[in-house]
């Protein structure tokens, strides 16, 4: 089975002195932990880009369509997000057509709105929110040395950026994640994905959303 080199996830503080040693692991407890803060459900689809020659250009082999579980906490979101690619040509470099991925968003106050600790099955990161998260720009240091993060070694990048605006009002979701490699400080970008997702949230019906016709 092949290793997962993708995604979905700044102008980012990786060059700080925090430390990323915790590990996210999906929590395993024989408590049902339903009754959350807040659940929206994420459904979107990605169209797919890779670097060439100084531009992006269009690969739609690449492109995926996704569902994100988002659970928002207190000072804490939980997501999880799981992808599909439909394209028949997709050549499974970037690991099985289904895959899922796991994150932990924990916030904190800063002078000019939040800062962000990010541990996720990818890899561990920082990034930056405003108070109403609606505009979040993320980043991600993938660990393929770990053997817990499911990275290939053979990754040509190892940096996602993930910039997400958050448009309530209309319940949009628009995000861009950016794949790339940082050799001390020298970029090079690999592949982007330009996402746009609608929510859905707990609500009632008064009766059957759909019938048989």
């Amino acid at each position: 089975m092949k290793k997962l080199i993708i995604f979905p996830a700044i102008i980012l503080l990786l060059s700080s002195c925090q430390s990323f040693n915790e590990i996210a692991i999906v929590p395993t407890t024989p408590e049902n932990d339903f009754e959350d803060t807040y659940t929206i459900i994420w459904n979107g689809k990605s169209e797919a880009y890779r670097y060439i020659d100084g531009e992006y250009k269009r690969d739609e082999t690449y492109d995926y369509v996704f569902n994100v579980i988002q659970k928002r906490y207190d000072k804490q979101w939980k997501s999880t997000k799981t992808l599909h690619r439909n394209h028949p040509d997709y050549d499974f470099n970037a690991g099985e057509r289904s895959q899922s991925m796991y994150f932990e968003l924990n916030y904190t106050a800063a002078v000019s709105g939040l800062t962000t600790i990010l541990n996720t099955s990818l890899g561990n990161g920082t990034g930056v929110s405003d108070r109403e998260f609606r505009e979040q720009i993320l980043e991600i240091q993938l660990l393929p040395s770990i053997s817990y993060y499911n990275i290939s070694k053979y990754a040509p990048y190892n940096r996602i950026k993930i910039t997400q605006h958050y448009q309530y009002e209309t319940g949009v979701l628009l995000e861009t994640v950016e794949l790339y490699q940082d050799d001390d400080g020298k970029i090079t970008p690999f592949m982007k994905n330009e996402e746009r997702a609608t929510f859905y949230v707990k609500g009632t019906f008064n009766g059957p959303p759909t019938s048989f016709q």
